[in-house]
């Protein structure tokens, strides 16, 4: 599944783990990638994989 949002283009990052010894370990930061039924422009409803940060925001119509 590519973790990337269809609204806003949000995808995974890199970074480190680090612990208390401050020993470094690469890592990746996921995006909370959801998969939702929603209204397009045209009326008609589709299936999107979309971030929580536009479904909260309110940059999608959710179907019934």
């Amino acid at each position: 599944m590519a973790r990337i949002c269809d609204i806003c283009g949000k995808k995974p990052m890199a970074g480190n783990h680090v612990s208390h010894a401050h020993n470094r370990v690469p890592r990746r930061f996921l995006p909370n990638i959801q998969s939702v039924h929603i209204i397009g422009e045209n009326g008609q409803t589709k299936k999107a994989k979309v971030c929580t940060n536009c479904i909260k925001s309110g940059k999608i119509r959710k179907s019934a």
